[in-house]
């Protein structure tokens, strides 16, 4: 089989399974075709509350999908789903360095810890890729390159700081059906926040991206640019945290829910 049909094919259950068992350590960009994939923020309880109002300011880069209650490593979305373990790679950031990056946060975790689930643009990933369109950073087999931009988020007690996006380059015909079908997804980011010069967002580098892996592009292509996830990285850097835990970018929660729903209330 194709190996990105192979990916495509797998099931969400199937691919938390083989990270929780350590045989998946690479970005699910690709895998679990029609299945939400989500970025991860684990906050102690004193900044939840705040945390998720910044989510609600700011639904373009961080659309809730799910909130967990303190010290329970579940969440309210379908299928079992163990944060600790579920995740192929985290980041631990101690008062607003990111210190260490672990397989596990078995060790790490506490009673005290919430948990917000945040939409991915890897859930319309699938749906282009079934349109016949090329996503690059797949067939390459990297990250999806990611950067800070000069677009400012709407702050929030202590979180506040600059958009991420993340970046997909297309010929011309082909750019305008990936806006079309991310547009579809609302809790995948939606459609791009911005196409074209990179520089317009203060992007100095397009070869140089701030995560992930460097970008693949041709002559001509057009550079889309997808609110992301990884943006509350940058709200935490600023916030006084003093331990927080989210994704390392690109590896992502892949949970049971459709990658189209169009809504979700968290309460």
């Amino acid at each position: 089989m194709d190996p990105i049909k192979e990916m495509q094919a797998k099931s969400a259950a199937e691919v938390r399974q083989m990270i929780r068992n350590g045989s998946l350590r690479v970005p699910t960009s690709g895998f679990a075709d029609g299945f939400m994939q989500a970025n991860l923020m684990i906050l102690p309880k004193r900044f939840a509350d705040d945390f998720k109002i910044f989510c609600d300011l700011n639904p373009k880069s961080c659309p809730l999908v799910a909130m967990g209650k303190p010290g329970d490593p579940g969440l309210p979305l379908a299928g079992q789903i163990d944060i600790r373990t579920d995740v192929a790679r985290y980041r631990i950031y101690r008062n607003g360095v990111h210190t260490e990056t672990v397989d596990s946060l078995l060790d790490v975790w506490r009673d005290d810890f919430v948990t917000f689930a945040l939409g991915c643009s890897f859930s319309f990933e699938n749906a282009i890729l079934n349109a016949g369109i090329e996503i690059q950073h797949i067939t390459a087999n990297r990250n999806v390159p990611m950067y800070v931009t000069n677009l400012p988020t709407k702050e929030f007690g202590p979180f506040k700081g600059s958009m991420v996006v993340s970046m997909r380059a297309f010929r011309p015909k082909d750019a305008i059906d990936a806006i079309v079908l991310s547009n579809q997804f609302p809790l995948a980011h939606g459609a791009p926040v911005h196409i074209g010069d990179p520089a317009q967002i203060g992007i100095e580098n397009i070869d140089k991206p701030n995560f992930g892996d460097e970008p693949v592009y041709r002559d001509g292509d057009i550079f889309g640019f997808w609110a992301c996830g990884v943006t509350p990285q940058m709200a935490i850097k600023q916030a006084g945290v003093d331990i927080a835990i989210t994704h390392e970018p690109g590896y992502m929660l892949v949970t049971d829910l459709p990658a189209d729903v169009p809504n979700l209330s968290v309460a």
